[in-house]
């Protein structure tokens, strides 16, 4: 649950540390979530400025598509891919298969 008075990007924060091993949401999921739809990309700002010791499970956070992010890749290869794979999500063609790796939490 989200406390109200918290900042904008610690309620981000509180819902990302919510979704399970396993399993991803997008951005506007996130953003849904955090109180304002329309919030994508301070969802991306959010995350890209998280401090690393606070163990957010980034990775776990894809565009609409399923896409991973270019914030994970160095050398070619996508480190983001490789930590969802470790988790168990497929991809199909380059994306998380959305269908079956969506979390489902949605407002209510």
């Amino acid at each position: 649950m989200i406390e109200k008075g918290k900042s904008t990007y610690d309620k981000i924060y509180d819902i990302v540390r919510e979704i399970p091993q396993g399993k991803v949401a997008s951005y506007g999921q996130i953003a849904e979530l955090a109180g304002n739809r329309r919030w994508s990309r301070v969802v991306g700002y959010a995350l890209n400025v998280s401090p690393e010791d606070k163990g957010l499970p980034c990775h776990r956070v894809v565009n609409r598509y399923g896409e991973p992010s270019k914030c994970f890749e160095t050398a070619g290869e996508n480190r983001q891919i490789k930590l969802l794979e470790a988790e168990g999500v497929r991809f199909v063609d380059g994306r998380v298969d959305m269908e079956h790796f969506q979390w489902n939490r949605r407002v209510f």
